[in-house]
């Protein structure tokens, strides 16, 4: 089973200062490495709110816990805190305002057994 969604990125204030008391805690991995979805999606995808996802494009793959989101529906968007996990579905290329594409990534999503991307293995990645 695989969903088509487009995440659009956003910031976080209890992220960010989770990330300003450490970038390799728990807490910072808790509010990154996750993945907020329409409910629609979710059933349709055969998960449930804490279980772990792929989310994958022709940029990159992280494993993500999905969260169900508790606001309109919203079927095929999809939403991440802008982090080092976002950001590993994210062209390097910028869009044609010039920023970054940091709304309206594609991506595929599928449920996962592996463990949630650690940062320590996207640091890694980025030496690569």
């Amino acid at each position: 089973m695989a969903v088509e969604v487009k995440v659009a990125a956003f910031r976080d204030i209890f992220q960010y200062e989770a990330g300003r008391k450490g970038l390799y805690s728990n807490e910072y991995l808790q509010l990154s490495a996750q993945i907020l979805m329409d409910k629609e999606d979710m059933a349709n995808l055969g998960v449930k709110d804490g279980a772990r996802v792929s989310a994958e494009n022709e940029v990159g793959k992280v494993v993500l816990v999905a969260r169900a989101s508790g606001d309109k529906a919203h079927p095929g968007v999809a939403f991440m805190v802008e982090s080092p996990w976002s950001h590993q579905l994210e062209d390097d290329e910028p869009c044609r305002h010039g920023a970054l594409g940091f709304k309206g990534i594609s991506t595929t999503v599928t449920p996962s057994q592996d463990n949630v991307t650690e940062l320590s293995e996207i640091v890694q990645r980025l030496k690569e």
